[in-house]
């Protein structure tokens, strides 16, 4: 059995002389023995390859554009260094997410910070390192940044991120560029305008820029255009009142195949979308064309995982369902409950048997909504065999929980045959360490 390049699994995943999946030159049942499961497999050609084609595919059509890795999709140390070694800047979300890149010593320059409630302490910390650019989300940061940069005596480079009013035409639980959303100063409203008018006043925050984000995963080209046309417009007026746009980014949002039959468009399709939209509108506008700032988390990082589980138990409901139940679950990947995501799956360990009935893999967790993949079809199951989840990657380890008092899975990468691990498996023990006995 090969696997098509355009498919969802990673770029170097084949099957052995075993007839066992390998990922990056590794057998995946070698990687079970040593690591255990539940476990994910990050392939770092694949994780490269995606950082190069979004660099190479926008380049090409919009020369001024950098790429910033969304890192709530998945980070860690190790996937942080690599995307600085492919000289991607980087967006974090949070201070846990910047304590992350300081820890490889990511240059501060490439490092912007998003989120629509920062506190004190994780704009102290973003001042503190020299983070690139803050992107304000709300009056009350802006106010509160403000103030921390006069204290430090330094102005520190904002983009407002802004609310377009476009449908995304995705899940209504992530598609955030819509009126009713908590992020961004909303056009339609008015606060778009107060919001760029307050960052110009503000004597210690230098605008450079606009932000949008639209949602994710999207599978349409549409909305980017239609949100690039309006959002430029939009601030187009503001070059009179001291607006100089530096920087333009339209987020990321670009989506993976998940499913065989459901594939996005190719990222090509994406670059060449924003960037006609870009140079079209900003010579309609008389704008000079600014720095493009896309974010792809889940385009880079979701392919290039797959998680692996062994079947346990199994239980048949004759004329209504089998269930086979796996040793993880949501605790690991929360997604198909909370956003009732599909997976394909594939027997690890015996790639070349057809399909012969139809299950439902099931997680271990003490709820009922605790359902990986809903009613797929299968070789006939054992319990023993290794089930593999391929585009894992983005937002399952990142959204990982301890729900049940369930360590979370050991995080391994691979590349040429060789295995290293990259996060170690959760103990009891580290369940324990911050709770409080007497």
């Amino acid at each position: 059995m090969a696997f098509d390049s355009a498919a969802i699994f990673p770029m170097t995943a084949g099957v052995s002389h075993d007839d066992h999946l390998t990922l990056g030159g590794c057998d995946v049942i070698d990687l079970v023995s040593n690591y255990g499961t539940p476990l994910y497999v990050f392939d770092e050609h694949t994780f490269r390859s995606m950082c190069r084609e979004f660099v190479d595919e926008f380049g090409l059509r919009y020369p001024s554009t950098r790429v910033v890795y969304a890192s709530k999709a998945f980070i860690n140390p190790a996937l942080a260094r690599l995307v600085q070694e492919e000289n991607l800047g980087i967006d974090v979300a949070s201070g846990g997410e910047l304590a992350v890149a300081q820890a490889v010593g990511f240059p501060p320059e490439l490092i912007y910070f998003h989120g629509n409630n920062k506190s004190q302490d994780e704009l102290r910390m973003a001042l503190d390192y020299g983070v690139g650019r803050i992107v304000v989300d709300s009056f009350h940061e802006m106010d509160l940044l403000n103030e921390l940069a006069r204290s430090r005596r330094t102005v520190q480079d904002v983009m407002v991120r802004l609310s377009p009013g476009v449908d995304p035409h995705t899940h209504a639980k992530t598609a955030t560029g819509v009126l009713d959303s908590k992020f961004g100063f909303s056009i339609e409203t008015g606060d778009g305008a107060k919001a760029i008018h307050h960052a110009l006043e503000a004597s210690y925050l230098h605008l450079v820029g606009v932000h949008f984000h639209l949602g994710s995963p999207i599978f349409e080209l549409e909305p980017y255009s239609t949100a690039i046309d309006a959002v430029l417009t939009f601030v187009a007026p503001f070059k009179s009142e001291g607006l100089e746009l530096v920087e333009f980014s339209p987020g990321g949002g670009f989506a993976i195949g998940y499913l065989h039959d459901q594939l996005p468009p190719p990222i090509g399709s994406y670059a060449e979308v924003i960037s006609s939209a870009m140079t079209a509108r900003c010579a309609d506008l008389g704008l000079d064309e600014p720095l493009l700032t896309v974010e792809p988390g889940r385009a880079i990082v979701g392919r290039a995982g797959v998680a692996l589980y062994t079947v346990g138990g199994i239980k048949e409901i004759p004329s209504v369902r089998k269930y086979v139940s796996l040793d993880g679950g949501m605790g690991d990947n929360i997604r198909p409950a909370l956003y009732e995501a599909r997976y394909e799956a594939v027997v690890a360990n015996r790639m070349s048997d057809a399909p012969a009935e139809t299950v439902t893999l099931a997680g271990k967790y003490c709820e009922s909504g605790d359902i990986l993949i809903r009613d797929i079809k299968l070789p006939e199951l054992e319990s023993g065999d290794v089930m593999a989840v391929p585009a894992s990657g983005a937002y399952a380890p990142s959204m990982a929980s301890t729900y049940n008092l369930n360590p979370r899975p050991a995080v391994v990468m691979v590349n040429g045959g060789e295995a290293r691990l990259i996060r170690r498996r959760e103990t009891y023990e580290d369940l324990m360490l911050r709770d409080v006995l007497d």
